[in-house]
């Protein structure tokens, strides 16, 4: 499943480092689900990178 991580972040002008300190998500799984090595992860970690990004699960996802 791709993401918009990536994208979410960068229009929040914040690092790996700086969204997982923030979401409670490890930057190696931040990392992973942007580069597509991650591809499988919990509603729970979404859930805790979109609340972190201010945005919602759904936009997070790829159209």
């Amino acid at each position: 499943m791709p993401y918009r991580i990536k994208e979410k972040r960068l229009k929040h002008n914040l690092t790996q480092e700086e969204l997982a300190a923030k979401s409670g998500v490890s930057r190696a799984t931040i990392s992973g689900l942007e580069t597509g090595m991650v591809t499988i992860t919990t509603t729970e970690t979404l859930r805790k990178i979109a609340q972190a990004l201010g945005e919602k699960v759904s936009d997070i996802f790829l159209d």
